[in-house]
């Protein structure tokens, strides 16, 4: 399968009204003599770019033996020229509005727009080139009553969307980023899903760099969206379940503990709390395979709304918000899916990114309370890879390190 017909053809649509119009400013600016030279010279530069659109579209993307790299690479440098394109067609657009008014000969905007259309073009390519590098290591105190006291200063560090299969086999990256996890010394590690983009493949590379990360209790993982093959046409249905199978089976090889609707409880200076991993909780057209009762099963010593400090791993943040705070008092639930969209703006505390119009909870810390008048959190990582685009602007590549604080009264000796 190829991309749909009507995305092809909006892009197609778009690319040619901005191009036509920047034709029209190249005409009009030109002195009488060089306008065919400049015409032909700003055709012969936009057809390499028209051409990237329709190798993209030609490749099949969801073939079981098509990488899904190419086309992403392919797409990402027509859209970073394209939408730096846009930028100089608004602001020349302006600028004609304001010569109508004031009767200007000189085009203001036009002039503006091409150093705007640059900066648009190089912070695209930053987001590539050192962005989508960095590590961001966030610090966040979750405090509770109910936590055990034998828990207080608890240390987990959260990862999340590595979609390794962006990198392709250069294992640099990932290798950095266990070297970070495992300089915090955490005494628990937790990946929230999408170690792949599509299929298990893609993790052979990064197997010895993931086989290093080292916590006190363990490193335990969920599955997200894209672990379970279903971004791609399988020639046979078996080779589908033969994919996630196996993605256990190297997660196990690892010394990774998967919990696909399942749970443990984690012990610590005598105390324990409950750590509960539910697979992919799906938005249609994509399956639930999350099951909040399966994994947390009720029965005489355990039930969603025990008295137990619980920790939930789910990837789509959408669960905590449709059926987690409704169904339970689970203490601190930690997801990733949203990645901020891979574009992030942020200035002092205050943050934006098109994922707010998707998602409620989109990155960071989120609170409610709960039936028994303790607060459940939710935190979203925004993750450490990328899909769809291969760049971060803004949205740095996270680490989120826990560290789980006490508020029970002490209990005075006697």
């Amino acid at each position: 399968m190829r991309f749909p017909v009507l995305i092809i053809i909006t892009l197609f649509v778009i690319s040619f009204l901005i191009d036509w119009y920047i034709l029209f400013d190249v005409r009009s600016y030109s002195a009488r003599h060089r306008r065919k030279r400049n015409s032909w010279i700003y055709v012969a530069t936009a057809a390499p770019c028209w051409a990237l659109l329709i190798i993209a579209a030609c490749l099949p993307i969801r073939s079981e033996n098509q990488e899904i790299t190419a086309v992403m690479w392919l797409l990402y440098t027509f859209l970073s020229i394209y939408v730096s394109k846009f930028v100089y067609c608004i602001c020349s657009l302006i600028g004609r509005l304001i010569n109508t008014h004031s009767r200007r000969l000189v085009n203001y905007g036009a002039m503006v727009g091409v150093p705007v259309a640059a900066l648009v073009f190089i912070v695209a390519w930053w987001g590539v080139v050192f962005t989508r590098h960095e590590i961001d290591v966030k610090e966040v105190e979750i405090e509770s009553q109910k936590l055990p006291a034998g828990f207080d200063g608890y240390k987990i560090v959260q990862f999340s969307d590595a979609h390794v299969g962006t990198w392709g086999n250069d294992t640099s990256f990932i290798s950095n980023l266990v070297d970070e996890i495992n300089a915090q010394e955490p005494d628990l590690i937790v990946f929230t899903g999408d170690v792949v983009n599509r299929k298990t493949d893609e993790i052979e590379p990064f197997i010895p760099a993931l086989s290093r990360l080292r916590a006190k209790d363990g490193v335990y993982s969920i599955l997200g969206n894209h672990d379970y093959g279903d971004y791609m046409d399988w020639e046979r249905p078996e080779d589908r379940f033969f994919n996630n199978g196996r993605l256990g089976k190297i997660q196990k090889r690892m010394g990774w503990t998967l919990l696909n609707n399942n749970f443990v409880f984690l012990h610590h200076n005598g105390d324990s709390i409950a750590l509960i991993g539910v697979e992919n909780w799906g938005e249609p057209p994509f399956k639930q395979y999350g099951k909040l009762h399966k994994a947390y099963p009720q029965n005489d010593s355990v039930h969603l709304n025990d008295a137990n400090y619980k920790i939930l791993l789910s990837h789509n943040p959408k669960h905590w918000t449709n059926e987690v705070r409704q169904k339970s008092n689970i203490d601190l639930t930690l997801a990733g899916h949203t990645h901020a969209m891979q574009f992030m703006v942020k200035i002092g505390d205050r943050k934006w990114s098109p994922a707010a119009w998707r998602y409620d909870q989109w990155a960071g810390l989120y609170k409610d309370l709960a039936k028994d008048d303790n607060t459940m959190n939710l935190y979203v990582n925004i993750g450490s890879g990328e899909v769809a685009i291969p760049a971060r602007i803004g949205a740095t590549p996270e680490l989120t390190v826990f560290t789980l604080k006490s508020t029970k009264p002490a209990v005075a000796k006697q």
